[in-house]
């Protein structure tokens, strides 16, 4: 019998996560944790997505070390951060150590943000829990919180996406079975991580808020901003803008020492000079064909300027996603699966264009051939390029804003070069 309803324990837990965060989240956490344990990570992970961050991270981390490092592997990255956030700095330590160093980088780099955002004036430790909880249940786990820190209950839908407020002043005028949700008010308004610190002041002016809750792109709730935090935070910013007008800064700003702005520019101008030399190089390498064939000197520019502007929609796509935490480096497959099969039909479209514009204006139908040809090709390598070159760029830990596209110029005009004037060499008898 026992196996019996562990069966059966186990098939509903894996067949109605979210029915089944709702049953569990009433009961001790340690019960939950050896009850989630005796399941697969793969099937651990949507119940701990479906329940609030501040109950399923201490079940996470009740778990067997072990069971701990498969969920957060087998986890969505996005929803991972919520779950650190909720923990100590010294919980996110040995919880780094456990995991393989290119995901404790990667978890790292999500949770930190960059100055002057939103992101880095956010409390990630967050009270929240679903419509269905009671009154008497959030009082309970109340008590175990710190009272300065606890002004609002945030609610959450069957999604974990925000939805209302709760003051927690009302817990007091109503019954201990009364859902919170027959007590919430709407959520008045919200910021992203990446929003900039002006429109976190803004937003405080216009709504004159304790806090403002701190959303991802999915809406769910990664952290939020108390007013008395804000205003410690311009304080420093002030000090620190003073400290920039005379050049004390990590990073260049418009006000920075020249020989600064030098230093942080120079490397990469050399290393863009030696890039063009590559792609001149490219060109070299089929000097006898241009020769023959000066139609080809034409045309060159066309491919290259086409696979130019296809790369740099790629590139800003992806460090876009990137900067608002869209996608992750973990995602890097599908995202260069779109790209890739953005710039083939892109490739496929202009080709079409190309080719009817070249044959009117040369009558060569090995011409149309080459440049049809070198245009799907470079386009397709565009698009690999703008998508992959940010991201490696991030994993390696460099800034891709800087060096992305003195690389994506060179990959794009040596694709373009060398498609173009190698299938030229390769069909110079048709033209």
């Amino acid at each position: 019998m026992t196996e019996c309803a562990q069966a059966l324990a186990s098939h509903y837990l894996t067949a109605y996560p979210k029915e089944a965060a709702r049953s569990i989240e009433q009961l001790p956490q340690t019960v939950v944790a050896d009850l989630l344990s005796s399941l697969e990570p793969v099937q651990i992970v949507p119940i701990l997505n479906a329940l609030p961050a501040m109950l399923a991270t201490p079940v996470l981390m009740a778990m067997p070390a072990a069971i701990r490092r498969a969920v957060i592997e087998k986890a969505d990255r996005n929803r991972a951060v919520p779950l650190l956030g909720q923990m100590s700095s010294e919980q996110q330590e040995a919880l780094f150590a456990e995991l393989p160093a290119g995901l404790s980088a990667e978890l790292r780099t999500m949770l930190n943000y960059p100055d002057g955002t939103a992101g880095r004036l956010m409390d990630t430790v967050v009270f929240s829990l679903t419509g269905e909880a009671t009154v008497g249940r959030a009082l309970e786990l109340l008590r175990q919180r710190d009272p300065d820190r606890v002004h609002f209950i945030k609610l959450l839908d069957s999604e974990s996406r925000l939805s209302s407020l709760v003051d927690v002043r009302q817990l007091a005028f109503n019954a201990p079975e009364t859902r919170l949700s027959e007590i919430s008010r709407p959520v008045v308004d919200v910021v992203s991580p990446l929003d900039p610190r002006e429109d976190v002041v803004r937003k405080f002016e216009e709504h004159d808020m304790e806090e403002l809750p701190v959303i991802d792109v999915d809406g769910r709730i990664l952290g939020l901003i108390r007013h008395s935090a804000l205003v410690v935070a311009l304080k420093t910013q002030s000090t620190l803008d003073i400290q920039t007008m005379v050049g004390v800064s990590k990073d260049e700003r418009a006000l920075s020492p020249s020989w600064f702005a030098l230093r942080k520019r120079m490397p990469w101008m050399q290393i863009n000079l030696l890039t063009a030399f590559l792609a001149a190089s490219v060109v070299g390498l089929f000097e006898n064909t241009i020769a023959t064939f000066t139609a080809l000197a034409v045309l060159l520019p066309v491919v290259a300027g086409q696979s130019g502007n296809a790369g740099a929609q790629a590139l800003a796509v992806t460090m876009r996603g990137l900067a608002l935490r869209e996608i992750t480096i973990g995602q890097w497959f599908r995202v260069l699966r779109k790209e890739l099969n953005v710039g083939f039909w892109n490739g496929i479209a202009i080709a079409i264009t190309c080719g009817i514009g070249v044959f009117f204006w040369s009558g060569s139908i090995g011409l149309v051939l080459v440049i049809a040809l070198s245009m799907i090709i470079a386009m397709v390598a565009a698009g690999i390029a703008g998508a992959l070159v940010p991201i490696i760029l991030s994993r390696l830990g460099q800034d891709p804003a800087v060096a992305s596209s003195i690389i994506l110029t060179t990959v794009t005009d040596v694709a373009g070069f060398f498609s173009f004037l190698g299938i030229a060499t390769v069909l110079s008898g048709m033209l």
